[in-house]
């Protein structure tokens, strides 16, 4: 036994190990740098500026992303509209691209100077980053215990229901989409640099690309460090002690409210057609063009074949290290379980330019150049940035799992990893599948990372889109994004595969 639950431990704090090197360990460095550089980072009016547009487009994206996404995520989840899921994954869709791209596709669509600015980046950032508003509502809106709703529809309607009982119970995780956007709108540098609005990240990328100044571009990095921990501390306060007991079961149709008009409907197709339908039939009319295909695939060929070995590298990661930190969290295998959840969900939400910058700090000294000069650096800030989508899908699937199997193995003799690999594995293979998906997608359209990250020679579609887009012809710009949406759509084809093959 004691050999059994040493494998166990050392297994578990190894993976531990991995997201602490990989995440924090830059953080702490970049800390340290930062040190004697803060007088003059605080007393520039400029900084200050580009705090408070910061602050104003991420509370703006977040009151607009709420006030669509809630309300779709009542009709897709508790209403029986028709053709809910086909909507809900369109509305999905901006999620899995680059928001830069959209920005691309309305600046086809609208080519005014009013898109350049803070409305063009709300519009742009708030279509990108309602999916996370929209989603998990629906996910949160299906853990309500369906008794509690019965016995509410034997005295009110399913509106009243719906309000008195169902939302307020999700409201923790209607909560923490809001905060994951205000978050990840407050880290945004592609679209805002392509709209030109300046904003906070600018500050420290700037520092670092322009005058390759470490200690001022640590110092203006830590203020976005401050407010992303702050947030983090909200999220514990209203989450804490919450289960993740997931329900994947769709509540059944009799339990669903009943719509008889066909407004919602009409009103849903014509948003999906000017929020997702519109940017993008823009981008493939400008850029569909055989030369301009052809001009985007000489530039940028190679940076989309290194983009998916990138990603998918990463995700392949990425799926059993979010597996062993979900076992870890889930059973509260080793001291400190709670601390490392926060920390996935911190490096999560933590803008890239700054976990980049942190990361060149650690590594950017001649006994680690085996890393900070080939692509593994790149494969590190994926890894740090993204353990928290694979650890909390994960955790989704072990909450379905009843502990009581792997005892009963236990008891008939299974080792730790025969029970892994045999027991566990397979009834989350779901979960497995999805978290492999989600994350070779989130790495495919991180700009941010391998902008500031990838060796030269050695970036990504992403990066050499971003470099191409200060002087490159709007034809080659939209090629670009249409190469990058197919690339996109290659994990989306193989998940499609799988999944009909299973069905």
């Amino acid at each position: 036994m004691g050999r059994v639950l040493s494998a166990k431990n050392v297994t578990l704090a190894g993976a531990a190990a991995v997201l602490i090197v990989a995440g924090l360990l830059p953080l702490g460095v970049m800390g340290a740098k930062s040190l004697g550089h803060y007088g003059p980072v605080l007393s520039n009016a400029r900084n200050w500026k580009l705090l408070a547009n910061s602050l104003l487009l991420a509370g703006s994206t977040t009151a607009v992303a709420a006030l669509a996404g809630v309300p779709l995520a009542i009709l897709f989840g508790k209403t029986n509209l028709p053709f809910r899921r086909l909507f809900a994954v369109l509305f999905s869709l901006p999620l899995l691209l680059p928001p830069y791209v959209l920005a691309v596709g309305w600046f086809q669509v609208l080519g005014s100077s009013w898109l350049f600015g803070l409305p063009g980046c709300i519009l742009v950032l708030a279509s990108c980053y309602m999916p996370v508003v929209m989603l998990l509502t629906m996910v949160y809106l299906r853990t309500v215990n369906p008794a509690l709703e019965e016995a509410g529809r034997l005295s009110a309607n399913g509106w009243r229901v719906l309000t008195g009982i169902s939302l307020p119970l999700a409201a923790p995780g209607v909560i923490l989409s809001l905060l994951l956007v205000f978050l990840l709108t407050l880290g945004e540098f592609g679209a805002t640099t392509f709209l030109r609005f300046d904003v906070f990240p600018v500050a420290s990328f700037t520092q670092f690309s322009a005058f390759y100044d470490f200690g001022a571009a640590t110092a203006a990095a830590m203020p976005l460090v401050a407010i992303t921990l702050a947030g983090l501390l909200v999220e514990r306060r209203f989450l804490h002690g919450k289960t993740f007991a997931f329900r994947w079961a769709a509540p059944a149709e009799s339990s669903r409210i009943r719509l008889r008009a066909l407004g919602p409907l009409l009103l849903l197709a014509v948003l999906a057609a000017m929020a997702v339908a519109l940017p993008l039939s823009a981008i493939f009319w400008r850029g569909a063009s055989p030369r301009a295909l052809g001009d985007a695939f000489h530039r940028a060929g190679d940076s989309a074949l290194r983009s998916l070995l990138y990603a998918v590298t990463a995700a392949t990661i990425l799926t059993p290290l979010g597996f062993l930190l979900s076992y870890l969290i889930h059973r509260r295998a080793l001291p400190g379980w709670r601390l490392l959840d926060a920390l996935g969900l911190f490096l999560f939400t933590l803008p890239g330019t700054v976990l980049g910058i942190g990361l060149i700090v650690l590594w950017n000294r001649p006994a680690t150049n085996w890393i900070y000069t080939t692509p593994l650096i790149v494969i590190a800030g994926f890894i740090a940035q993204y353990t928290a989508l694979s650890t909390r899908l994960m955790l989704a699937g072990l909450s379905q799992v009843p502990v009581a199997m792997e005892e009963a193995a236990e008891l008939s003799g299974a080792g730790w990893v025969r029970r892994i690999w045999r027991i566990l594995a397979p009834l989350c293979r779901g979960s497995i599948g999805a978290a492999w998906i989600v994350t070779c997608l989130f790495c495919l359209r991180d700009s941010s990372l391998p902008l500031l990250l990838a060796p030269p020679g050695l970036d990504t579609l992403t990066a050499r889109t971003m470099t191409l887009m200060a002087n490159g012809a709007p034809d080659l710009i939209a090629a670009l994004c249409i190469l990058l949406v197919a690339v996109t759509a290659l994990p989306l084809a193989a998940l499609a595969f799988v999944w009909r093959r299973r069905a």
